[in-house]
């Protein structure tokens, strides 16, 4: 019998099913940190049977017809084919009539034939992480032995076009090509990518009495930003130049997650990513040996929500304890947001870049904030003509003849 969430929201939750471990060792990584959690375990692997038991009880969970699995890591395909062949065979046994889709993260240097075969034929949506041209990419993304990775992602992405893989990019903005947008946007145009992802790289590290240098999210922790953080005037600059690229010419053709959360938040719609809610704590964080955590950014022992072997994922994702860190994010704004004419579209962004202070030296201020406000002020036009559209039920796509007319230069 289907146990009934008395919340409407859907429930997502991130599955990691080789933990921490990867490949490659990319400088900005922010996850492979979190094998530490779990130094006095030999094999960071979801079991067989974990995977059945969180299959079952996920899908059951569900409140909508259409049920998503997120596969994410680490680097999933360093678990077996095998492994993924088996949790196909675990959906179809639990989905009770439901619709069951896949979308798997992967650095793309693992695949090949066999696993595109697969990914086709079961219609699993792919998500390839690649920062754009090779002298971008091979900056950060390099393997163990210091190696560039740049050449085997993109035979990856060839073997996904040939087997007629669905793919998009997820790739990280940081000091390097944020000072270079078109020629990261035309990358991704010119190799046929019509959903891009991007995110701005903002990493903090505290020194350790040992020596070492470990990331921090606390506030009161003495830490520095990575050489390899974007700046917000950077920031700023890559969305406005980004943008006026994409309004001319691709609009309704190549999807940017980024400019369509925008649209949605401007026009009173759920944007597609947590980052831009009013409230974050919509997906949680499944980690290969059942722990359960409030988000992807967050794995840090105060977050653990539990243990799937003892708690239901709807007493973890729906209880007190996430209830409470998704409402912290608007209620946590400084006063400096609430006062921005753009705190709709924004909402503060994310709560671990929120480590800058006000303009009246209030605490929770995102560290973006500057470019943020660049962006949106910049874009605000765009946005009012595409909203009106929206609201006449037209095409948002109708902006690029205005912008051939030169509608916005009057």
């Amino acid at each position: 019998m289907n146990t009934i969430s008395p919340f409407s929201r859907p429930l997502y939750v991130m599955l990691k099913p080789v933990g921490a471990r990867c490949n490659l060792a990319c400088s900005y990584c922010y996850y492979l940190e979190k094998s530490k959690l779990y130094a006095d375990t030999s094999r960071h692997i979801m079991s067989e049977e974990m995977l059945e038991r969180f299959t079952k009880e996920y899908i059951e969970a569900q409140t909508m017809q259409q049920v998503l699995f997120t596969w994410h890591g680490g680097e999933t395909m360093m678990r077996p084919l095998s492994f993924y062949q088996k949790a196909m065979e675990f959906q179809r046994k639990y989905a009770n009539g439901r619709t069951i889709d896949n979308c798997i993260q992967t650095n793309g240097t693992l695949l090949t034939d066999e696993w595109c075969r697969f990914l086709r034929e079961n219609n699993w949506l792919v998500g390839i992480s690649i920062d754009g041209p090779q002298e971008f990419h091979d900056e950060y993304r390099r393997t163990q032995t210091g190696k560039p990775s740049w050449i085997k992602v993109m035979k990856g992405i060839q073997l996904l076009k040939k087997h007629g893989v669905e793919w998009n990019a997820m790739a990280v903005v940081n000091d390097f090509n944020a000072d270079y947008p078109l020629d990261f946007y035309h990358f991704f145009r010119d190799n046929g990518c019509r959903y891009l992802q991007f995110a701005p790289i903002v990493e903090r590290i505290a020194p350790h009495q040992d020596g070492r240098q470990l990331a921090c999210l606390k506030d009161g922790e003495a830490c520095e930003l990575t050489e390899f953080s974007v700046t917000p005037l950077q920031w700023g600059k890559f969305l406005c130049t980004l943008f006026d690229e994409w309004v001319k010419q691709d609009v309704g053709k190549i999807f940017v997650e980024l400019f369509d959360c925008t649209l949605a938040n401007w026009a009173g719609m759920q944007p597609g990513i947590c980052i831009f809610a009013k409230e974050c704590g919509h997906a949680g964080v499944m980690e290969f040996n059942g722990d359960v955590y409030s988000c992807d950014h967050f794995v840090f022992p105060e977050y653990r929500l539990g243990n799937i072997r003892e708690h239901t994922l709807i007493e973890m994702l729906y209880g007190e304890q996430q209830r409470a860190f998704s409402a912290l994010k608007h209620r946590s704004l400084p006063q400096q947001c609430r006062e921005c004419s753009f705190e709709f579209a924004c909402h503060g962004e994310c709560p671990k870049n929120r480590f800058a202070r006000d303009r009246y030296g209030n605490p929770g201020l995102n560290y973006l904030c500057q470019g943020y406000h660049m962006y949106f002020e910049h874009v605000a036009p765009y946005m009012d003509f595409m909203k009106r559209k929206l609201d006449a039920q037209e095409a948002p796509a109708d902006i690029m003849e205005a912008v051939r007319k030169g509608y916005f230069n009057r």
